[in-house]
């Protein structure tokens, strides 16, 4: 395919000589005279392993070339890719100058053309600025119209300085949000050559990927550190710890716990947080990571309260109780704070959890409600249909196959407040169905 790429920085580089040593015919734009001259004698403008030889064999075989502003000579091409660069400024916002000029300018590309042309954007965007800022400049400056004579696509890219060839050629996947069908499909034909799986989504989930993978990256390295100042702290070798940890790929290092929903509980991971940072105390060690998990836990609590109290509705029904589904565990359960949370403010609960029962509680759990939540106790049904009959509020706490059925055949005057996303129901009318995450 042929390409126009804007950007010669790090990722406009690295992906010009990348995709047309796969087979496209690359065009690379920069303002900068200089990286234009450098890159056009078979030279690489930035350090990074790989690199310049991949320019050299790029440039040698015809298939990449360098220019300034000679925009009216462009070549006819398919697609548009757009890397410059958005700088932070100090308060979190973008500068988007660079990007929005280069939006300017392929309009006026677009507007000389007589085929359908499709914008690829790989500079990192926040949600929402591609559909709101980029595409209106691309529609005024072209006089063309999206979807119709024009594609857009959101394409983030996942390289990391000092890998960034071999993260081009395998990367974990790659990422296309677009604005059609056929868009999309231009933009997969690109990476045909690359080793990894195409996922093609809405360009917003595409932007906001992007962000959400950096975010946990920066997350694990935090972890990482906060883990081996306490181990050091203990005597204990910081790196033999987490080498065990990560052999457990399925919960430490995998999807488990990565699905938002509501907050934890039970009787382990509140009880251990605490005595870890307890210990941390004791250290005179701070760990504000970790620190912040119970007050974050508490905040997705607080959440679940208020989107019960913006129904307007005093009748409350809560289809679970334990801390998670298939057990009769009640011990830190965030359920039972939400429940307390919401007595406490005047609200009429009443309470199905299939798997909990006076009548059948021993040990723990049974000294547990009668000592520290006799008064929920007193509020729990003997079947879904009785608390669902006699409330106007249903919250759906856990999963549980017996209420899809039930749920899926409320009459209209009822909400829903979904805490674990039941599929059936996120099909219901908008405004009788709220999910706490989505």
């Amino acid at each position: 395919m042929r390409v126009n790429l804007f950007g010669l920085g790090y990722v406009g580089c690295v992906s010009a000589a990348c995709l047309a040593n796969q087979g496209h015919v690359v065009t690379g734009v920069d303002v900068d005279s200089n990286k234009v001259k450098v890159l056009n004698k078979g030279k690489s403008p930035i350090v990074e392993p790989g690199l310049a030889e991949a320019i050299r064999e790029a440039i040698r075989s015809g298939r990449l070339l360098a220019t300034t502003n000679d925009l009216e000579r462009l070549p006819e091409a398919e697609v548009s890719m757009v890397c410059v660069g958005t700088p932070g400024y100090s308060n979190g916002s973008l500068n988007l100058e660079s990007v929005c000029k280069v939006a300017e300018q392929i309009g006026g590309y677009l507007r000389r053309q007589h085929t359908r042309h499709v914008v690829n954007v790989r500079s990192t965007l926040l949600p929402g600025t591609t559909e709101e800022v980029l595409i209106p400049i691309l529609e005024r400056s072209s006089g063309k119209r999206r979807s119709v004579d024009f594609g857009v696509c959101v394409n983030p890219e996942f390289l990391r300085e000092g890998t960034s060839l071999r993260d081009f050629r395998k990367p974990p996947f790659t990422l296309i949000g677009e604005l059609d069908e056929e868009s999309g499909g231009r933009v997969a034909e690109l990476y045909r050559e690359v080793d990894a799986p195409v996922i093609r989504t809405r360009i917003r989930t595409a932007e906001a990927v992007k962000y959400v993978c950096n975010a946990f990256h920066a997350l694990k390295v935090c972890f990482g550190n906060e883990i081996g100042n306490w181990c050091k702290r203990l005597g204990i070798d910081s790196h033999e710890v987490m080498e065990i940890f990560c052999t457990d790929t399925k919960l430490n290092l995998s999807a488990q716990y990565l699905k938002p929903g509501f907050a934890f509980g039970g009787s382990c991971l509140p009880k251990d947080l605490r005595a870890l940072l307890y210990k941390a105390k004791q250290l005179d060690l701070e760990l504000p990571v970790l620190a912040a998990v119970l007050p974050s836990n508490e905040r997705q609590i607080r959440e679940a309260f208020t989107l019960v109290e913006r129904t307007g509705k005093k009748r409350v029904g809560v289809l679970g109780l334990s801390f998670k589904p298939a057990t009769d565990d009640l011990r830190e359960s965030p359920l039972v704070d939400l429940v307390e949370k919401l007595i406490g403010k005047g609200y009429q609960i009443r309470i199905y959890d299939r798997e909990v029962s006076l009548t059948k509680l021993i040990g723990a759990n049974r000294k547990y409600i009668e000592k520290t939540i006799p008064h929920i106790s007193c509020l729990m049904k003997a079947s879904a249909e009785e608390v669902i009959e006699q409330s106007d509020v249903l919250v759906v706490g856990n999963r549980c196959p017996e209420l899809d059925g039930v749920l899926s055949r409320l009459d209209s005057g009822k909400v829903i407040v979904d805490m674990v996303r039941i599929p059936n129901l996120l099909r219901g009318p908008h405004e009788r169905y709220c999910g706490i995450c989505w």
